[in-house]
């Protein structure tokens, strides 16, 4: 009763800024026996409010950190690495764009959903006073969502990056640092034995957090059915499959910002030449608290400025503004939702011209066998003159590219059943994205300037992979998903030589002689059983290690020395040694999959198609931090879509419940869980029924 009591005042104190109405008995959030949610309800604001209290339920903290991220606020949680965020969130204006675009980006109806959403999220943490962590922050707002997502954007489009950059000196370096990688790949009936149209949905995030993936079926009676993921504050599905077509999304590598060195003037202070005139940059200061270790915070001071062109970072004397596309447009929140509801191939794309997304690749798939590659963005149209992968001039309207005057929707390098069948993407060049006769002509393509022409062993790997394979069944299309090789010769970005590592002279380095022997048995793979795999995963993080301490990693390609693989190659003999007593160290055995008490062996290293990325951890151990994350596989059938997937961890981020670690099992043994849009399927198979609050 007094809960009762509680939410009706709640309700009524923000009814000022709700419009929305909602009727929480006519929402069922049904968990399956994985405790992954399918959301009904009869509209799509009830769906909304549904997906908001199960996020609530099974991953609070990772929301909490959404939300303080757009307040500003994440450095009390987190300390130094949470001010950066903080910094980032300010610098580039997202409250700000929010507070002036927010009334005029959405539709009504879309108004709705996110009142729907804050106002579940309102009324659970205020129902539920053990979430002591979150009563602060009421109310959450539309607008807080909102500057998550464009936080979130920026970070897709390598905004954070440049500013890395800046800030680190290697500005003047025109290659790019690349995340941690996600793949895509579709394949329709050109390819596939048994004639069906089949997509791999696999992006590589962190394994936990704020970007950790969070599973849901969304339902309406208006048309919503979605099974897929999304980030912890996410209000739609952002990628994933309906009963017709589904998509992957992968991060573009194209030049999705851009770098002005301002001219300043000889003696008067933070004045800069812009087209002959004198202009005054605008001091900014973000004001952060700064948690230094227990309760103890710290004020924290940092200044920015403000140009003509975009925010303004000072290095060294030397002022740097940046402009960015995804500073310009906050309705990509929309847009997800269109292509949440799209029916077909026709309507998907009639989303993807609205053209508010800023960056995204997108594999694209659907049950009439229709496949598709597109390099999504805003590309604004730019003076050719200029090389905009270098630090242009900043004192000339000649660089200045006007907002939201972008290359439009058909321009946009694009791949639509092509002949071969297939289609991939691994965060490499565009060029590089189906059979080499189906690739698009970069030299014709009116924006070749606009891509960095990058690939890596994954795309290698795949493109191999797929070309060198007849029609493939669905068993062989998910051998490709979770190939764990390197390419021969291996292949890696950021080190020039990495297949040096492979050919040592046993003779002429005595003293690790057995290691360099035992190295030149690999069969490339990173399987968890493989045992020379631990070694030269070693003497890649040692590498890796060395290439950061000097700032070459992963912005510049980089010929590693051989006296220092050599030493690499001492300190992995050395390791292995002392925590195991042999070199014969399974790949498994010394990193793995961990949550709570549990510890499960586990494959893969960076750069294999089924990638991982790991930290160190303890006793010689490594923890697995980032790569495979959420995995959705989907045949599309002329009896509805066949869709499997499998998490990390599981569908709870509460120790203690039992789908806290429940899918770990599957997940290192490259297997997926079979899930169901059917409501019969559902129901028969449910674990608990109810309504939310």
């Amino acid at each position: 009763m007094q809960k009762l009591f509680l939410l009706i005042i709640f309700t009524c104190c923000l009814s000022s800024s709700f419009s929305v109405e909602i009727n929480t008995k006519n929402i069922k959030i049904i968990r399956d026996k994985w405790g992954v949610p399918h959301i009904y309800g009869k509209t799509d604001e009830e769906v909304a409010y549904g997906l908001a209290w199960a996020t609530c339920e099974d991953d609070i903290k990772s929301m909490r950190e959404n939300l303080l991220t757009a307040r500003g606020r994440l450095g009390e949680l987190k300390g130094k690495d949470g001010a950066i965020m903080d910094f980032l969130c300010a610098f580039i204006g997202a409250r700000e764009s929010v507070d002036k675009l927010y009334d005029k980006s959405f539709s009504p109806k879309f108004k709705g959903i996110l009142s729907a959403y804050v106002l579940a999220c309102n009324n659970y943490i205020r129902l539920h006073p053990e979430e002591s962590i979150m009563q602060d922050l009421l109310p959450i707002t539309e607008k807080d969502m909102i500057v998550g997502y464009t936080v979130g954007l920026a970070l897709m489009t390598n905004v954070p990056f440049s500013i890395m950059k800046i800030s680190d000196g290697t500005i003047d370096n025109p290659t790019i640092r690349t995340p941690k990688g996600s793949n895509g790949f579709a394949v329709n009936a050109n390819k596939t034995k048994d004639g069906n149209t089949y997509l791999g949905i696999n992006s590589h995030q962190p394994l936990e957090g704020p970007y950790s993936w969070y599973e849901a079926h969304l339902h309406s009676d208006e048309g919503w059915n979605i099974l897929g993921a999304t980030f912890p504050g996410g209000v739609t599905i952002f990628h994933g499959a309906n009963e017709n077509l589904g998509w992957a999304h992968t991060v573009s590598f194209a030049d999705h910002d851009d770098v002005y060195l301002l001219k300043m003037h000889p003696t008067e202070k933070l004045k800069y030449e812009y087209d002959g005139k004198w202009l005054d940059l605008k001091e900014k200061k973000v004001r952060m608290w700064v948690k230094l270790f227990w309760i103890i915070k710290i004020p924290v001071t940092k200044k920015f400025y403000e140009s003509v062109y975009g925010p303004v970072m000072e290095k060294d004397g030397k002022y740097y503004a940046l402009r960015f596309p995804s500073g310009f447009d906050i309705r990509g929140a929309e847009q997800w939702y269109h292509m949440n509801k799209a029916k077909n191939f026709t309507e998907f794309q009639s989303a993807l011209k609205e053209m508010a997304l800023p960056g995204l690749n997108i594999i694209y798939a659907d049950k009439e066998n229709n496949i598709m590659y597109m390099d999504n963005g805003h590309f604004p149209r730019k003076d050719k003159k200029y090389d905009w992968w270098h630090v242009v001039p900043g004192n000339t309207s000649a660089t200045f590219w006007k907002a939201n005057d972008y290359y439009p929707y058909d321009t946009l390098l694009k791949v639509i059943n092509p002949k071969c069948g297939y289609v991939f993407n691994n965060n490499n060049t565009p060029f590089n994205c189906t059979a080499k006769e189906d690739n698009v002509d970069r030299n014709t393509h009116p924006l070749k300037n606009f891509y960095f022409a990058y690939d890596d062993n994954r795309s290698l790997r795949t493109g191999y992979l797929f070309a060198n394979i007849g029609k493939i069944s669905y068993d062989e299309f998910k051998a490709i998903k979770y190939d764990q090789s390197l390419t021969n010769p291996a292949y890696n970005y950021a080190m020039e030589n990495i297949e040096d590592i492979l050919h040592l002279d046993p003779n002429k380095y005595p003293q690790i002689k057995e290691s360099i022997l035992h190295m030149q048995k690999w069969n490339r793979s990173a399987d968890v059983n493989n045992k020379q795999a631990s070694m030269v995963a070693l003497v890649i993080h040692s590498v890796i290690d060395k290439l950061v301490e000097e700032g070459h990693f992963p912005a510049v390609r980089t010929k590693v020395k051989e006296w220092f693989l050599v030493k690499c190659v001492e300190d992995a003999q050395a390791h292995l040694m002392k925590y195991y007593g042999t070199l014969d160290v399974p790949l498994g055995s010394l990193q793995h999959l961990v949550r709570g008490n549990k510890e499960l062996p586990i494959g893969g290293v960076p750069d294999v198609i089924s990638a991982m990325m790991v930290s160190k951890y303890k006793d010689g151990l490594f923890k697995a931090e980032a790569g495979e994350t959420y995995i959705e596989l989907v045949q599309f059938t002329k009896n509805g879509p066949i869709i499997e997937s499998v998490s990390p961890y599981g569908a709870s981020n509460v120790e203690g419940n039992k789908h806290y670690d429940d899918q770990m099992d599957l997940f290192v043994q490259q297997k997926c869980k079979k899930m169901s849009m059917n409501y019969d399927e559902i129901i028969r198979d449910k674990e608990s029924e109810y309504s939310p609050e």
